[in-house]
């Protein structure tokens, strides 16, 4: 086993490494963590690790809808591809509330709205992958899905991400596969998809109101439950049933006794 010291100058050196971009991020866990003959292969298929589980290595392989726990936990996440209609409010009860987020961007949202992106590292939210133009992935060659990720990444970056970034990516439409996991896992992203979503994203015209987007969220909860919203509305909208949404939200899960976690804790080893 490594001494202590050992260990202690590995993670250093991985924290002033980190800037390397995501393709390093899986080689510099490991390296962390010691000879790669230490490491655990047994990955489930759908639940995320615990908090107290390998760290990102024990992400890969899954497209990871529920975090694997019996605590009253709930991670609340957001997805951005369209505006900004509902940041302010969003970001304004996650404040209020302490609760943190993650906020999963496609490449082109961060390139039009760096302003969005600071925002929301400033806050001291999670910045997650959503591709660069929110393609059907099954449309695409390998060589596209890869373009996808890693123009994304460069535009979070570029527009302000800085440690805010996570190696954490959703798929569009959540549209996943073995292989397509197994190709984001190798740019250095786990795959983080949802135990339930809100679809407050389809709008009043989509038959939805705030009442059933909170019922959605609170049908689903359970231990490690994953939520997805929006923070957006489509098409030139401007009414975020899913802004609306969370303040009931939260206040709901703190009564039942649930705590709103980072996902970022599941990297912590």
């Amino acid at each position: 086993m490594p001494s202590r010291s050992v260990i202690t100058y590995r993670r250093s050196l991985v924290r002033r490494l980190l800037w390397a971009g995501p393709v390093c991020v899986v080689l510099l866990w490991a390296f962390a963590q010691g000879p790669m003959a230490q490491r655990t292969e047994v990955v489930a298929v759908h639940p995320a690790a615990s908090a107290d589980g390998q760290g990102l290595r024990a992400l890969f392989g899954s497209e990871n809808r529920v975090i694997r726990t019996q605590e009253r936990v709930v991670a609340v996440t957001f997805n951005a591809a369209w505006n900004d209609a509902g940041l302010d409010d969003i970001l304004g009860e996650l404040a209020r509330r302490r609760a943190p987020a993650t906020f999963f961007l496609t490449g082109e949202f961060a390139h039009r709205n760096p302003s969005v992106v600071k925002r929301i590292a400033a806050a001291g939210h999670g910045l997650g992958n959503h591709s660069f133009s929110h393609p059907h992935f099954k449309a695409l060659a390998e060589a596209g899905r890869q373009q996808e990720v890693v123009a994304a990444d460069r535009a979070l970056r570029t527009a302000g991400a800085g440690r805010a970034m996570t190696p954490f990516f959703r798929f569009p439409y959540s549209e996943t596969s073995p292989a397509y996991i197994r190709q984001i896992n190798a740019l250095g992203y786990a795959d983080i998809e949802f135990t339930a979503d809100t679809n407050g994203w389809k709008g009043t015209e989509g038959g939805m109101t705030v009442d059933r987007a909170v019922d959605r969220a609170l049908d689903a909860l359970r231990p490690g439950a994953i939520l997805q919203m929006h923070l957006g509305a489509s098409q030139g909208r401007t009414e975020v049933i899913d802004a609306r949404a969370l303040p009931r939200i939260l206040k709901a899960l703190t009564a039942r006794g649930y705590r709103v976690i980072d996902l970022r804790t599941l990297l912590t080893l």
